[in-house]
């Protein structure tokens, strides 16, 4: 008797080679992005793996119910939104990608500083109303400054390396951490990254440390005024501190692709809806603003997908 293959629920959207090579693998893949939670909540007593971006928070009642599962793969690098401890105390190995997405987010990191330091967004915008301000646009040069990197993963570890060339010194911070010190950065303590960062990056997961960790006392404890990069998640960087520190120069300028206010699933946010601080963002020529697009590009999203594939390959042969 022949028996059934092992079935993978596909809760989000993906790049199409990571169902097509489950499939080589032997998965059946059932694609069940139109469902609602109710029909996986019911469903997932069948399935052998499943995979999830961020449409909703895969909590202890859908672990629970997925009383089959080998696996829970979610494709980039964030897992907010899994109840990973959870899953693992019940067997189920939890698989993300961040190797995948890492050159994309180092790539967006640099894009954004660059374009702040030269005030290219409000320079283009200028010459399209036929106004030519060279002096009002005279911009900041990276050459000799000092980058403090806030959490040194893949993330921070790709940003570093962009970085590589400009002649800048690169301190690097990570409380997890230690002897971490490679060709491209530093390791360093907080207290140094106090004294001597003029740019600062966030590379940080969203944990309950992390929530609300930039605030407008963070920001104080800076000998000089920093540039603030945020490619990490939204709810790290308190909006409302954040105008503070601009108003009062505490914070020179900020690149953020990412926003305390976004949804879980990144989508449909409404700017009516918006507290009076993020439209002082919006009016603000400090700062450059993205819909998190750090990697978000047309390679990240296949190497994201290969990644995982190679990581359920490994488990199916053990």
């Amino acid at each position: 008797m022949r028996m059934s293959a092992p079935k993978v629920l596909f809760i989000d959207e993906v790049h199409p080679s990571l169902p097509d090579r489950l499939e080589s693998l032997g998965y059946e893949n059932v694609f069940g992005m139109a469902w609602n939670r109710q029909e996986v909540l019911e469903a997932l007593p069948n399935y052998t793996g499943a995979v999830i971006r961020s449409r909703f928070r895969f909590d202890r009642e859908l672990v629970d119910a997925g009383n089959q599962l080998r696996f829970i793969a979610r494709p980039g690098s964030g897992l907010e939104n899994i109840e990973v401890a959870y899953a693992e105390s019940k067997g189920i190995r939890v698989f993300n990608s961040p190797e995948g997405n890492r050159d994309a987010v180092g790539e967006q990191a640099m894009a954004m500083l660059l374009a702040l330091f030269n005030n290219t967004i409000r320079a283009d915008r200028e010459v399209r109303q036929g106004l030519w301000q060279r002096e009002a646009n005279r911009g900041i040069e990276l050459k000799g400054k000092t980058v403090g990197i806030v959490g040194y993963g893949h993330m921070g570890g790709a940003f570093a390396r962009r970085l590589s060339g400009f002649g800048v010194k690169v301190l690097a911070y990570d409380k997890y951490k230690t002897g971490f010190s490679d060709a491209w950065a530093t390791e360093s303590s907080m207290e140094q990254l106090h004294a001597e960062a003029d740019i600062l990056s966030f590379h940080l997961p969203l944990t309950d440390e992390t929530r609300g960790l930039a605030t407008e006392n963070y920001f104080d404890a800076f000998a000089q005024p920093v540039y603030l990069i945020n490619t990490a998640r939204g709810p790290i960087l308190p909006i409302a501190d954040l105008v503070k520190c601009l108003h009062k120069g505490s914070v020179a300028g900020a690149c953020l692709d990412v926003l305390e206010f976004e949804s879980t699933s990144f989508e449909n946010l409404s700017k009516e809806g918006f507290p009076p601080a993020f439209q002082e963002l919006v009016a603000s020529d400090q700062v450059i603003l993205a819909p998190h697009i750090a990697g978000w590009t047309h390679a990240s999203y296949q190497k994201m997908s290969a990644f995982l594939a190679n990581k359920i390959e490994v488990l199916g042969r053990n």
